[in-house]
């Protein structure tokens, strides 16, 4: 929010300067001699030594108000113990006192008169905010500082004059330690009250800004002049009375102030619900006011000036009420307060700067006097002296008696604040608020061991309040208004789905009757609250009784102030959060799109392939190939039957991947790795063709229902009509699809929405619709078996009551909303306004019907891992084993040479494994007893025995037999071996294929 500020030209100076030329010829008598109204430090010390430099410094302040008075009591004893703690100073302040009678023009016209008739080097004062604005230009112009102690408002820094000095607290300063009070109880909404003038409206920008960052809004400003009647309080009061807000943050002069909460009590406005919290305008005075005054203010917050205790002050505190009393004796009871600690450091501040630029050499004092009257604003003298002065006084540190003297950015520089609660005579301290850590029950308290401080807004750090009307709960913050008003629901008027909301009206009556589950829930809301909220339905329609408009112009009557709710089947959606506030939803969300089904071709040649997906069909075929190169390698090197051409070799090896599937053949496998990988694919398999075998029969035997559309960019491709709901937000969504206005088709019904999907896009129907999902559920409720529906859903946040935004009743409705939904209150609405009918088919979801290969993901990678593992080491245990093949062998042998005579070895049995062995010992016994059983050749008699009983041992690679002559025959070598590796599939094969030979074998 922009900062407001008040600037002054220097034309309106010279108006106001010379307006004052006028009056004060009014009131010459008063101001005709400047000495005669003086009051100066040197009538109080006639012993002042001659040697001493003598500084003329203004007072302007109102003597008719109290903390005029107050100021100037402790300017005197400032100046007092400054000079007799420091005799040696070689400067001496000369006070020339103004009053300005509580009048802006008389205080401008004082520090005129300072300025170009007494000649004064700064000016303390004026006392108030109007007044300073006055005059701040003025000391800009003669370059003389202006300091005041008492000129708090804002917007007097925002006037760009360095030559004005705020040796008091900025009002804007405190506004962190009030949002903080109103944060740390939750309120939503505050009032600020105000004084209609400089002083007071500088702070509500401040305040707003501050409000502003915590979420709280400010529905209403309550200005209060400063001559205001009592019928004029009165009648802001009524105001303040009919509003919802409870919360009242109140900035004005203890004067203005003391007749305002006087009027409050006697209206009732300080009992319970209420909060006032006072600003330090008040707070600082709270001793210095009327004890019926006090009385009316039982239960105020307030934000006041931290002033540490001390010693020193505790001595000035008696020292003052003792010189106070004899200087003031019809004064009743005179009590210290924060304004006049801040003039006794002011003067302080600027008599140590003072003596700072007399030591260093600038300090040029006017001799002469000027005793005329005549005022001339152009003839003004600019201090020599002014711009030294200037920064002395803005670098002057010390520990004064309200705290350390600081100046930042020309005006002092708090950190703490005092946070009070007014309970009988007086006040209560309840707390702190610290600029670091937020509230704080003690200033030392906290722990900050860590080295993190955090900052905190918890009412728990606060001590125990009593609220207006002697109550110890917490005021929520805002009521109901109790001038009778009930508050206007706007409900939408349709024609379908009226399930929702309907609005009829009787006849006889002309009543207005609105039902519907909406408000039926609305209902059930209210009646739990804590408190009466009285309401009227107030339906958005035409004098004829149709629909007014949508639901974003329904929704915007709200912002127009002519609805203060609205209940109904609104969505919320982020536009219209803009302008309403929305409390949480009751029903579930989402925007989708219903479309027709229809059942699905069986007559298809090809139909066997569906229930798996492309993607498994073509992954399962890979697999088989894999695995059956996995078999091969464990495999061919040990077991004959994986030997042979490399031709028998892989139709062996895809044969036995393949027909595991279908059934057990009799392979016998002998490497352990390839039982494991070959069990774990068995049961891939088996779970695989299961799922085949029951996805098929679904296909077969079950009636398949498939919506006409699955994709709403294929529609708007396509040029397809779709619908929506008349009024609905869902045509902006199908605009942001970019579907023409004129493939767009609307409907107010249910009927009207299946008659449209029961013509289609060529007949003058709709090929799909997009609406609400609580919609399309009462929709479908009757015709789940003629329509479903398809995702993507689009998110929304279901439906909610609309209310201002701000407004404080939508906390409390949305915790009642959550209340209701989780009872059996929302079951019985349900089950009153959506009854659940029975379909032939309830299952209105549609699914793919092909098993996809994330189903079987996981198998796969389990066999993968497997087989991989197994065939890893097997090639490791092969290379181990033939490690001086590439290991030791000739250097001069390449490494693609060693690499190729690798792959023929591994292409070869490995007759050392004792599987292949085995078969060769069963072979060669094989051979020894046919060769034995074989007759002599009876018809060849010339042939020798010894010839027709030698077998061929080249051919069949057997062991030796003895000859007729008694010579063993040459054993046979390793290569031999091999060949017998190599033929005994074929001789296997063989000997079953002939009978005969076996038959000759047996025969004796």
């Amino acid at each position: 929010m922009e900062k407001t500020s008040i600037r002054l030209g220097n034309g309106r100076v010279l108006f106001i300067c010379n307006l004052a030329l006028v009056l004060l010829v009014v009131i010459m008598g008063g101001l005709e001699t400047g000495e005669g109204t003086n009051t100066t430090a040197a009538d109080h010390h006639h012993h002042l030594d001659d040697n001493k430099v003598q500084v003329k410094v203004g007072v302007v302040v109102d003597m008719d108000l109290w903390v005029g008075k107050l100021g100037m009591s402790c300017i005197d004893i400032a100046l007092s113990d400054f000079y007799a703690s420091r005799p040696h100073y070689n400067t001496r302040l000369i006070l020339h006192t103004r009053d300005s009678m509580e009048d802006v023009v008389t205080a401008a016209a004082a520090v005129l008169d300072l300025i170009e008739n007494v000649k004064v080097e700064a000016i303390i004062g004026p006392t108030t905010s109007p007044e300073a604005q006055f005059v701040i230009q003025l000391g800009d112009k003669a370059q003389v500082p202006i300091v005041t102690y008492s000129a708090t408002s804002p917007l007097l820094a925002s006037i760009a004059s360095p030559y004005f000095v705020q040796a008091t607290q900025d009002d804007s300063s405190q506004v962190q330690a009030i949002t903080a009070l109103i944060q740390a109880f939750g309120w939503r909404e505050v009032v600020p009250v105000y004084e209609d003038n400089e002083f007071g409206g500088g702070l509500v920008p401040y305040l707003e800004d501050a409000l502003q960052q915590i979420g709280d809004r400010v529905p209403y400003r309550s200005r209060i002049p400063s001559s205001a009647s009592d019928e004029y309080i009165d009648a802001e009061l009524y105001k303040l009375m009919t509003m919802q807000t409870r919360v009242f943050v109140v900035h004005i002069t203890p004067t203005l102030g003391s007749r305002l909460f006087l009027k409050a009590a006697g209206l009732g406005m300080m009992g319970q619900d209420y909060v006032w919290i006072i600003s330090n305008a008040l707070a600082n005075v709270l001793n210095i006011l009327a004890p019926n005054v006090i009385s009316s203010m039982q239960g105020v917050l307030g934000v006041k000036t931290y002033v540490p205790s001390t010693s020193e002050l505790n001595d000035f505190s008696l020292r003052w009420h003792r010189q106070f009393v004899h200087d003031n004796p019809t004064v009743v009871n005179p009590q210290l307060n924060a304004f006049g600690l801040w003039a006794y450091d002011a003067v302080s501040a600027l008599a140590r700067a003072i003596e700072h630029v007399d030591h260093i050499g600038n300090l040029t004092i006017f001799q002469e006097h000027n005793t005329s009257t005549s005022l001339d604003v152009s003839k003004i003298p600019i201090s020599q002296t002014g711009p030294q002065l200037l920064d002395a006084i803005r670098d002057t540190r010390f520990q004064g008696l309200s705290g350390n003297f600081s100046l930042v950015n020309g005006q002092l520089d708090p950190s703490v604040f005092q946070l009070i609660n007014v309970v009988g005579n007086g006040e209560k301290e309840i707390g702190f608020w610290t600029r670091d850590r937020g509230i704080v029950r003690q200033l030392n308290s906290g722990n900050t061991s860590t080295g993190s401080v955090l900052y905190s807004t918890s009412r728990s750090d606060l001590g125990a309040i009593i609220w207006p009307g002697d109550s110890t709960s917490v005021p929520k913050g805002w009521v109901i208004p109790t001038n009778g008003k009930k508050l206007r629901i706007g409900v939408p008027v349709k024609n379908g789905f009226t399930e929702f909301v309907t609005v009829k009206t009787d006849p006889s009556t002309n009543s207005t009757l609105v039902t519907g589950y909406c408000i039926d829930v609305f209902e059930a809301v209210i009646s739990i609250l804590p408190y009466s909220v009285p309401f009227e339905y107030v339906p958005f329609q035409k004098p004829d009784g149709e629909s007014a408009g949508t639901y974003n112009e329904l929704l915007y009557q709200i912002y127009l102030q002519k609805f203060d709710a609205v209940v109904g089947d609104t969505t919320i959606i982020a536009n219209r959060s803009l302008y309403v506030d929305f409390t949480l939803p009751y029903t579930e969300s989402g925007v989708t799109m219903v479309v027709p089904m229809k059942g699905s071709d069986k007559k298809n040649a090809w139909i066997f392939l569906r229930p798996l997906s492309s993607e498994l069909w073509i992954t399962s075929l890979l697999f088989f190939a894999f695995m059956a190169f996995v078999i091969w390698a464990l495999e061919h090197r040990i077991n004959p039957q994986f030997q042979g051409p490399m031709r028998q070799q892989v139709g062996t090896s895809l044969y036995y991947s393949f027909s595991t599937m279908v059934f057990a053949h009799g392979h016998v496998i002998f490497n352990n790795l390839t039982r494991l990988v070959v069990i774990i694919w068995v049961f891939l398999l088996l779970i695989l063709t299961q799922s085949y075998t029951a996805s098929l029969a679904s296909l077969l035997t079950v009636e398949q229902l498939q919506p006409t559309v699955t994709d709403i960019k294929e529609l708007i491709k396509q040029k397809e009509f779709i619908g929506y709901q008349e009024g609905s937000f869902v045509l902006g969504l199908l605009k942001q699809m970019n579907v023409d206005d004129t493939r767009l088709r609307t409907y107010k019904s249910a009927e009207e929405l299946d008659d449209l999907l029961t013509k289609g896009s060529a007949n003058g129907g709709v090929a799909a619709a997009l609406d609400e999902i609580p919609y399309l559920n009462l929709f479908l409720a009757s015709r789940c078996s003629k329509y479903t529906t398809v995702p993507p859903t689009y998110k929304t946040d279901g439906f909610g009551f609309a209310f201002p935004i701000g407004s404080p009743l939508v906390s409390d409705i949305s915790r009642a909303i959550l209340n209701v939904t989780e009872g059996e209150k929302m079951v019985e609405i349900n089950n009153a306004w959506f009854k659940q009918q029975n379909c032939a088919d309830s299952d209105t979801s549609v699914s793919s019907t092909s098993l996809n290969l994330d189903d079987f993901r996981g198998l796969f990678m389990i066999i993968g891992v497997a087989a991989t593992l197994a065939l890893l080491a097997s090639v490791a245990r092969f290379l181990y084993d033939h490690r001086t093949k590439w290991l030791h062998s000739d250097p001069n042998i390449s490494i693609l040479s060693r690499i190729k005579k690798l792959l023929q070895i591994f292409q070869q049995p490995n007759l050392d494994s004792h599987t292949m062995r085995r078969s060769c010992e069963i072979h060669d016994a094989a051979d020894h007893a046919s060769f034995a059983l074989i007759p002599t050749q009876a018809s060849d008699p010339q042939t020798p025995p010894s010839d027709l009983g030698t077998p061929n041992t080249q051919h069949f690679g057997g062991p030796p037999i003895p000859s007729s002559q008694g010579e063993p025959s040459t054993p046979p070598s390793p290569e031999h071996h091999q060949e017998i590796a190599l033929e005994m599939p074929n001789l296997h094969k063989e000997r079953s294929a002939s009978p005969e030979i076996n038959t000759q074998v047996l025969e004796p």
